[in-house]
């Protein structure tokens, strides 16, 4: 059957964006920018300070990170960073936060205060993203977080530091529905890790299932121990005999249910949100339980399909052509690290500063293509992964494969 095709937002939208920021941005005022040299010995930096998950369970998420965001500081500091009448070098100082949100807040107050960086990035797992927030908040510095949980850019009054890289649960979740029904099943289940991640998916998906005339049977919360039994989990869901299930959660939860649900003697379709695509999913431990499975995730997963020769589509085929180089292949997730130093350099340039509030103002008005995909933030909109970005992947003989 062929895939279906993702719903895109319509351009009205994306030009009112574009509008709003086009408005707010003449606001911020101009800075007369002056001839910019190479850099030397006396030019100023950039700083932005990470903290990843490049220990504990998000180690398969935070060292691709770590990889992209080495990559792309090599690639800016080869001309520098042009920011008024300077060009800067990029500097990135990286924290491993052992998975651990306590850490991560430490990290965040340390490189805020004794660093001094001038923006923050980070977090894998929405919770170290959600313990990285008060601070980043408290210190005024713009954090930009890889994570994915509804709340970590609303209510938008207490969060007008933080943005958000990755797709919103509500556009993943009718993607889903949509894949499910036109596959013609009608029952089906779901496993969620817990936390803020797992509730984003359990709210959007219970809306998106029901505006397509498709059952939820039973909805299960995964054990949050790395190292916990899933299949007691998942055979509350597997007992109500549903067509398919769906896995919501971030690797390397998700190949683990993944495994339990085939360990339970399930035999139907699965499903899984963006967060289960790490090379940890398709490892050989869980390569037969997600052989066949379809998973939603921006396009940038199959670099093999970017091929345009737009500005955008360059910089991606050089970016995965560094990163198979370095690494021997490439992974979806980690352009979301080089997209937030772009991002931050992107502010910095236009706004001919590295003044945090001035880069929180720039950073809140970008419509732009990334690596991963495209961005729309405004004022009124911190979560800037556009929907139209998303495609639809099964795994085949262990790689995944667009089909959408």
């Amino acid at each position: 059957m062929a895939g279906p095709a993702v719903e895109a937002w319509t351009l009205s939208r994306r030009g009112l964006l574009a509008a709003t920021a086009t408005s707010l941005l003449a606001a911020c005022g101009t800075n007369d920018e002056g001839p910019v040299g190479p850099p030397g010995p006396g030019s100023r930096e950039l700083v932005v300070g990470a903290s990843l998950e490049l220990t504990g369970p998000g180690r398969v998420l935070g060292v691709l990170q770590e990889r992209a965001l080495k990559i792309t500081v090599d690639k800016f500091n080869e001309q520098g960073v042009p920011v008024g009448n300077l060009r800067r070098n990029l500097r990135l100082v990286i924290r491993d936060n052992a998975s651990e949100p306590r850490l991560a807040a430490q990290h965040a107050t340390e490189l805020a205060t004794r660093e001094n960086v001038h923006a923050l990035i980070g977090g894998c797992f929405a919770e170290t993203s959600l313990a990285i927030v008060p601070i980043a908040q408290q210190q005024q510095v713009p954090f930009v977080s890889f994570a994915a949980a509804d709340n970590l850019t609303v209510p938008l009054a207490q969060r007008t530091y933080i943005f958000k890289l990755t797709p919103d649960a509500r556009d993943v979740a009718r993607a889903l529905a949509r894949l499910i029904s036109s596959q013609g099943f009608e029952r089906v289940g779901l496993v969620a890790t817990p936390g803020p991640h797992g509730d984003s998916g359990v709210r959007a998906l219970t809306a998106a299932l029901k505006a397509v005339d498709v059952d939820l049977v039973k909805v299960a919360r995964l054990p949050r121990a790395e190292n916990a039994d899933y299949r007691p989990a998942v055979r509350k869901v597997t007992n109500r005999d549903p067509e398919a299930v769906i896995v919501w959660g971030t690797a390397p939860f998700s190949g683990t249910a993944a495994r339990a649900l085939r360990q339970s003697k399930f035999r139907g379709r699965i499903f899984f949100d963006a967060g289960a695509v790490a090379e940890d999913t398709l490892s050989a431990e869980n390569a037969s339980a997600v052989e066949g499975a379809y998973v939603v995730h921006p396009g940038s997963l199959n670099s093999s399909s970017l091929t345009n020769t737009t500005p955008a589509g360059l910089d991606r085929r050089e970016f995965a052509y560094r990163y198979i180089h370095l690494h021997g292949s490439f992974s979806g997730f980690a352009p979301y690290g080089s997209d937030a130093l772009r991002l931050i350099v992107n502010a910095a340039r236009l706004g001919k500063s590295v003044d945090r509030g001035r880069l929180r103002a720039y950073l809140g008005n970008q419509i732009t293509e990334g690596i991963a995909g495209s961005y729309s933030f405004a004022p009124i909109r911190h979560g800037g992964m556009e929907p139209d970005s998303l495609g639809v992947f099964t795994v085949v003989s262990g790689s995944w494969s667009r089909v959408s």
